[in-house]
């Protein structure tokens, strides 16, 4: 149940930051407004595989390599927005949320089997923010 009051929340604020983005075109210019569309998709990409990495701990003993496929997507997806950005804070929030990442895998390698995800959720939550135009 609180996954998907996460999952709605993330989708309302990526429809509105795409809702802005929209409505700045005629303000910004075209290349400005296809950065933030693509930090936009990007950044709700990265919060479905956030909602995917929550419930793959949550069932790590049933399948504990899902917590990996959904940390190797969120680290995919944050090398496409680090590519295409040179915003100070989308490349802080894109920082911090790989460096989340990495604490997960590194507890998954201690031993851990249900590492606190709680970093990498707030982390995505501030790369959305970060992404609106």
């Amino acid at each position: 149940m609180a996954a998907s009051r996460r999952r709605g929340h993330c989708i309302t604020a990526i429809a509105a930051v795409t809702a802005t983005a929209a409505l700045t075109l005629g303000l910004t210019g075209c290349d400005a407004v296809d950065k933030a569309l693509d930090c936009v998709q990007t950044a709700d990409s990265i919060a479905d595989s956030v909602t995917d990495l929550q419930q793959a701990v949550e069932n790590a003993a049933d399948d504990p390599t899902r917590t990996d496929a959904s940390l190797d997507s969120i680290q995919s997806n944050l090398g496409k927005i680090g590519d295409k950005t040179d915003d100070a804070d989308v490349n802080k929030a894109v920082d911090d949320l790989d460096k989340a990442v990495d604490n997960v895998r590194t507890a998954l390698k201690n031993g851990d089997s249900t590492p606190d995800v709680t970093p990498v959720t707030d982390a995505a939550g501030e790369l959305t923010k970060v992404c609106t135009p």
